[in-house]
């Protein structure tokens, strides 16, 4: 009977999984879509991906990665 129980509760778990997935591709095709009407009209997706990633990180995190990458480009002579 446990057998059962545990059979039925990861039958259960694999199709939550499964819905959720099918939930992030519906959101990901949606991301893409306004990616696609912001460049439509006229704005560079690259960039605006490139702002989403830093907006999301933490303050400390973003001034330590821009400036490390101050020192890249000054020591390849990049600006």
């Amino acid at each position: 009977m446990a057998e059962m129980a545990a059979d039925e509760r990861l039958r259960l778990l694999i199709e939550r999984i499964e819905r959720l997935e099918e939930e992030k591709k519906g959101i990901s095709d949606d991301i893409k879509d306004v990616y696609n009407e912001a460049k439509a009209t006229g704005y560079d997706p690259k960039a605006m991906k490139a702002v989403v990633r830093i907006r999301k990180m933490k303050p400390d995190d973003r001034k330590e990665m821009e400036a490390i990458l101050e020192v890249y480009k000054n020591a390849l002579g990049i600006d």
